[in-house]
């Protein structure tokens, strides 16, 4: 018999919304690429690197279910969770934390990548491409391709795995949308992040998207 639920929020608005705009940004900055619009490639480049960073910082200091701390485990933890034997929570489970963490590593290195990228021609290139030499411009256009492949092989994989959560009965998409799911009534609902803490953030952000524009400008 299945026992009482009550509805908690899971995913603060900054989290979902973080969520969602890398889900149209990485597509977005691809087309750019493809349709040589490099000038608003490079727009979403710096877009993601601005959500990424405040994600990150929103890791540390934001709600409990966003910070890393709630759902990033080690080997051992990962295993109990396997073998069923911990006990229901809300957020990421250790698995998810996994894909969470990776996926942020990669789509942090692939787009820090394509600051300092120059392509074969030298006739685009990325603020920083200033700095290093030529050819290590091209080493970093040659690899933030290659990481762009990666990044989408682990998408891909995070996109399989929801499906088979989805077949399971567990729906993860509808929390990450309206940000409620209904929990055991001994789950405790997640503490919220502060309004200091998003203020920080927003300012993290807005000031990193900010200084790229400015140095692309200049």
């Amino acid at each position: 018999m299945r026992g009482a639920l009550h509805r908690v929020r899971v995913w603060d608005w900054p989290t979902r919304a973080i969520h969602w705009l890398l889900v149209l940004l990485i597509p977005f900055a691809w087309w750019t690429w493809k349709t040589d619009h490099m000038q608003w490639h490079r727009i979403a480049g710096y877009a993601v690197l601005a959500l990424l960073a405040f994600r990150l910082f929103w890791g540390l200091f934001g709600s409990e279910t966003a910070r890393f701390a709630h759902f990033v485990r080690g080997p051992r933890g990962i295993w109990r969770y396997v073998a069923g034997r911990t006990k229901a929570s809300v957020g990421h489970n250790p698995l998810g934390g996994l894909s969470v963490i990776a996926l942020l590593a990669l789509a942090s290195a692939q787009a820090g990548l394509g600051l300092f990228a120059v392509d074969e021609d030298g006739l685009e290139s990325g603020p920083f491409a200033s700095v290093v030499s030529f050819a290590d411009g091209q080493r970093a256009e040659h690899w933030h391709g290659i990481l762009f492949n990666a990044l989408l092989a682990l998408i891909a994989l995070h996109i399989a795995a929801i499906a088979l959560y989805a077949l399971a009965g567990n729906n993860l998409v509808g929390p990450m949308i309206g940000g409620t799911r209904s929990v055991p009534v001994d789950v405790t609902a997640p503490k919220r992040g502060s309004i200091i803490a998003l203020i920080a953030g927003l300012l993290l952000a807005g000031t990193m998207f900010a200084g790229l524009m400015h140095i692309d400008g200049g």
